[in-house]
């Protein structure tokens, strides 16, 4: 039975800011820096990582090495652009507020990624579920017995997860808030149901400085 374990990246100048991501160079703060130290120094003492993916994005790029470099054995990563966050094209880089202009039949308590239309330039949320699904079987599929692996990733990605994983309604959970910053979710797998044994786990934060 192996273990996937899928990550948040750490805080950002632009999750601070309340900015619309999707596939921008956006940095980690000194918070997420500290975020992700943490984090590997938990992970390290927890788990037995055998192989890590990571989004291509500058912010999980990061993420994993300063996880990385707090451990003493994770590997390095393996970059993959279907672990990224859903792309948003023409409007990335805007605030939450300059969206709901732009979009003004969009619930105003929803979360950005659920936005129900494709902007220029960006991806539709079929397409954003498809690779992320696509990402998620290859994962599962190269996970052996006994082995871990460790996915670092974004809050949309982790929420089509979380909706195929469980009986949640994919629409809904995409509504809801992102997870916390380098939250950890734990899924045991078999050869039949994967299985979610742990979400947004945060033990990391008792290491912060």
């Amino acid at each position: 039975m192996g273990t996937l374990l899928v990550v948040r990246h750490g805080e950002t100048t632009w999750n601070r800011d309340g900015r619309i991501q999707g596939w921008a160079p956006s940095r980690l703060t000194d918070r997420g820096q500290k975020q992700a130290t943490a984090l590997g120094t938990w992970l390290d003492d927890r788990y037995d990582v055998d192989r890590v993916l990571a989004s291509d994005l500058r912010r999980t790029r990061e993420t994993a090495a300063a996880a990385r470099g707090a451990a003493d054995d994770l590997p390095d990563p393996e970059f993959d652009a279907d672990w990224r966050e859903r792309g948003f094209g023409t409007v990335q880089g805007l605030y939450a507020e300059e969206l709901l202009a732009e979009y003004p039949d969009h619930d105003r308590t929803a979360s950005v990624i659920s936005l129900d239309a494709a902007p220029e330039g960006g991806e539709g949320i079929p397409t954003f579920r498809g690779r992320v699904e696509s990402a998620w079987d290859r994962a599962v599929s190269t996970t052996g017995p006994g082995e871990t692996t460790l996915v670092v990733t974004h809050g949309g990605v982790i929420k089509v997860l979380l909706a195929k994983l469980t009986d949640r309604d994919p629409d809904a959970a995409l509504a809801k808030d992102s997870q916390d910053n380098c939250a950890v979710n734990e899924i045991r797998l078999d050869s039949d149901d994967p299985e979610l044994v742990g979400e947004e786990l945060t033990g990391w934060r008792d290491l912060l400085e």
